[in-house]
């Protein structure tokens, strides 16, 4: 049988994907096809390269992301995302999907055309640094001519390419919409951020019904987009929540 598993963006939040993994191993379900988008994309490539959920969280914990070296000159952009690729290439020194033990597809959205790209092969790395280069903090990652920013900014859930591929879908969303006060909103930006996370938050959740499963812990939505002092605990909120959806649902998986 080939299980799906559909991980979203959500900076920081993201480790919570790698807790969802170790439960899901834990109980013998190992997907065979992997989906993801910016966070969901880096935890996903990981995944399907057969790293282990460990040096996965160990990567998280020790990647500098704000240090001054990556800081970007003369780019559209706070941090050069490409300046991460020697991070990533010591966990994948083959850089190619072709290396990878699963499937994998990730997204990224063309910021010159508005188009959304699926990247499933050729050269791995810089799909996976595109997928993840957040707007305005992260800049553009150029591929085969065009630049790229976060795939989701045009989907943050993206189980199309595994629902014609899989039998079952297990889908991960650590990006939920937190509730606000109308004073939260002080300046015009904040509200369109809002509406901006709204939309985003809409789309996504109008695909959970495709999925056969869906982890969504709330308590994300108390962490921070680039907060990395709390990795562990958002760890341990991925894998207790797995834990109790896979208990609640013993039946989707014998």
């Amino acid at each position: 049988m080939n299980i799906g598993l559909v991980l979203s963006g959500g900076g920081m939040r993201g480790v919570a994907h790698i807790g969802v993994i170790k439960a899901l191993e834990e109980r013998g379900i190992f997907p065979s096809h992997i989906s993801g988008t910016s966070a969901g994309a880096i935890v996903g490539a990981f995944y399907a390269a057969g790293i282990g959920w460990e040096k996965m969280l160990d990567f998280f914990r020790t990647i500098p992301i704000f240090h001054r070296e990556k800081y970007a000159r003369k780019k559209p952009g706070f941090i050069d995302t490409e300046k991460f690729y020697n991070d990533f290439k010591e966990l994948l020194p083959d850089d190619d999907f072709k290396a990878l033990q699963k499937p994998l597809f990730i997204t990224g959205t063309d910021v010159l055309n508005g188009t959304l790209k699926y990247f499933f092969e050729g050269p791995l790395i810089m799909p996976i640094l595109a997928s993840a280069s957040f707007p305005g903090v992260f800049t553009p990652t150029k591929i085969e001519g065009s630049f790229y920013v976060d795939g989701g900014v045009l989907n943050n859930f993206p189980i199309e390419p595994l629902t014609p591929l899989c039998d079952k879908i297990i889908g991960v969303y650590v990006n939920p919409l937190k509730y606000i006060k109308f004073e939260d909103l002080k300046h015009s930006y904040n509200v369109v951020e809002r509406s901006y996370k709204i939309k985003m938050a809409a789309e996504s959740i109008a695909k959970f019904k495709d999925c056969d499963l869906v982890i969504r812990p709330r308590e994300l939505n108390n962490y921070a987009t680039f907060y990395a002092h709390d990795i562990d605990t958002i760890f341990e909120i991925g894998y207790t929540k797995a834990v109790e959806a896979l208990q609640q649902n013993a039946s989707l998986f014998p």
